[in-house]
């Protein structure tokens, strides 16, 4: 099959694409180039320059001669449009792929896409979901993943400066989480038997509440760790952000975020494929070398999660 894989340099891309060129498929690589475009090349893929979240480069050519596609829109943290990002790159994806030979494509999106409504940070994967279902020749496969694993080496320096981590999350609400690496191998095996439907949704990660994974660290560190609310409703908790740490626009997209979960309106039902990484695993493996190595360098410049873990 030749596949042709969205932000092939990135964390998951880089994976997927070497997943899929190991099982002989033909790969074309679309990056804005660099080592990691070469080392891929290397490996077998062909390179495509340009990049669908910027809209560079002759994204119309990308899909012309490919029989699948794995599409991904890149979290831009730091953007002013939060939210007009996604359906931008959305609509590219569509020009793209409408007069394309793809016949079936795999979509990595969010928790809570199924969910219209304001949900912060799960609104433009709704809105990424509804413009590729217009796609009607195309069978389509959603891949809402959870929280990435790897975004909790944010609380490093937090874990190494105050023995804490605090987030807005509140305690007691589960959430999923998922390693990069096994979203990656995920969708690689959906194109070893891509789906019968027109459209499918499989939900990724395995569920913890913030205080589940505190206790969790401590464990793996062999110290008592715990985890500090921090109320997003809080005038004062705004007030510190907006002054230190962000915009006003940004603090009411993490603020509709952790609402949406919060609420209970953003989660997962029960019935999900099982996957291999489990939180102590990857606490283990990835999370305690990067607090230990947090320790030796010392304080960093404050962050909010920093901020949010101290006493």
């Amino acid at each position: 099959m030749r596949i042709a894989v969205v932000g092939a340099t990135g964390r998951i891309g880089a994976r997927l694409t070497e997943n899929l060129l190991a099982k002989g498929h033909s790969v074309k690589a679309l990056s804005r180039g660099g080592p990691a475009l070469d080392a891929l090349v290397a490996k077998g893929a062909e390179p495509f320059l340009g990049s669908f979240d910027m809209g560079d480069g002759e994204l119309g050519g990308f899909f012309k001669d490919a029989d699948a596609a794995f599409l991904m829109v890149k979290t831009l943290w730091q953007a002013e449009d939060f939210h007009g990002h996604y359906p931008a790159v959305a609509l590219r994806f569509f020009d793209a792929l409408r007069d394309s030979p793809v016949k079936f494509a795999v979509s990595l999106t969010a928790m809570g896409s199924e969910r219209s409504g304001n949900t912060g940070h799960f609104q433009g994967f709704h809105i990424l979901d509804e413009i590729l279902n217009r796609l009607r020749d195309i069978k389509l496969a959603h891949l809402q993943g959870g929280w990435f694993m790897e975004d909790l080496s944010r609380w490093a320096d937090a874990i190494a400066q105050h023995d804490r981590i605090g987030f807005t999350l509140a305690p007691d609400v589960k959430a999923p989480w998922v390693s990069i690496r096994d979203l990656a191998d995920f969708a690689a095996k959906e194109f070893d038997t891509p789906t019968d439907q027109h459209r499918s949704v499989k939900q990724l990660g395995i569920d913890y509440t913030m205080t589940e994974i505190a206790g969790i660290i401590g464990r793996v560190l062999g110290k008592e760790l715990d985890y500090r609310f921090v109320d997003p409703s809080d005038r004062e908790v705004e007030t510190v952000f907006r002054e230190r740490f962000g915009t006003l626009d940004r603090w009411v997209y993490d603020k509709n975020t952790a609402a949406a979960l919060n609420e209970g309106r953003v989660k997962f039902h029960d019935d999900r494929p099982a996957l291999p990484t489990t939180m102590e695993d990857f606490i283990k493996d990835a999370l305690r070398p990067l607090i230990e190595k947090a320790r030796t360098e010392g304080a960093k410049p404050e962050t909010f999660l920093t901020w949010c873990s101290q006493g």
